[in-house]
């Protein structure tokens, strides 16, 4: 079966974190710090995460079928909004050996290895969280999009805890290994928190964003000759799809054929713009026009 560009990056992301996890595995295991296991317990989250969206891609793939006849888009977002949960996890477990560092603080082992692998492992993640990003915009997928913010705030704070690091190996104060590792949680549940806000917009229907709207009003206006006027217009979003629905109101006495040739004008000047849009529009007789809050044409 050949797999979905989407798919192929989703499978990237498990073979990257993987190599990641083992990096900052190694570099934890060399040096004992907590806030470089902070680091590499984000990255078991990372795995599981691919792991999923991976799932939830192929999920939403699938064609429509008579059990979902709008077909399984929304599955990326409950993939993202797993990720969100497994984000929080991590970041109460790594709170959880925070204390027990500042309970118990200890100077590091071989810092200096330990912290150039750490540093070798966030390069690796930049560059990939920058590939998931451009191709979760370019594909529109929520799930590649959540795994590459993820990414990008894991980064951020690898950055942070290597500095951190090697401040308190410069210093020699211990607890600060503790204390970078209880910032790097609070900023992990921040990230956890934001993903999950964003996920479940989408599950609940919501519209597309204000210029896209305006758009999608502006084709209508534009590609409607012939017809009256256009309102009730609603859109929602899921994934690569984008669902519109709009009343279209005609003389009453022209005929089907005419006021299907309108519609279907209409359809391909968005599916133009829109690619991927599901439309429905519902012709209606000029009685039923509403002359407020509408598209005039």
């Amino acid at each position: 079966m050949r797999l979905s560009r989407t798919e192929r990056i989703a499978i990237g992301s498990i073979v990257i974190g993987l190599v990641v996890l083992g990096l900052k595995t190694l570099a934890w295991r060399l040096t004992g710090s907590v806030a470089l296991m902070s680091d590499a317990l984000e990255s078991i989250v990372n795995v599981a995460t691919a792991l999923a969206a991976l799932i939830a891609i192929r999920i939403a793939a699938r064609p429509a079928d008579r059990e979902h006849p709008w077909g399984h888009h929304k599955a990326e977002f409950f993939s993202a909004v797993l990720e969100g949960v497994m984000i929080i996890v991590a970041a109460l477990l790594i709170l959880r050996e925070a204390w027990h560092g500042f309970q118990n603080p200890r100077m590091l082992d071989a810092p200096l290895g330990g912290l150039a692998i750490n540093m070798a492992a966030s390069a690796l993640n930049g560059i990939w969280c920058w590939v998931l990003i451009t191709r979760g915009r370019l594909l529109k997928s929520p799930a590649l999009l959540a795994d590459g913010h993820h990414l990008l705030s894991d980064v951020v704070t690898s950055v942070g805890v290597v500095i951190g690091v090697a401040l308190a190996i410069v210093t020699g104060w211990a607890v600060l290994d503790p204390a970078l590792a209880a910032l790097v949680a609070l900023n992990i549940l921040w990230s956890g928190w934001k993903v999950m806000t964003a996920s479940l917009s989408g599950l609940m229907d919501e519209a597309v964003d204000a210029p896209t709207l305006q758009e999608i009003r502006s084709i209508i206006s534009d590609h409607a000759t012939g017809a009256i006027e256009a309102h009730d217009i609603r859109t929602r979003h899921a994934g690569p799809k984008t669902f519109i629905d709009f009343h279209l109101v005609v003389d009453g006495t022209i005929s089907v054929n005419a006021a299907h040739e309108i519609c279907d004008r209409i359809e391909a000047a968005l599916k133009r713009r829109l690619p991927e849009a599901m439309i429905s529009i519902h012709v209606e007789p000029e009685h039923k026009a509403k002359h407020s809050g509408v598209v005039v044409i």
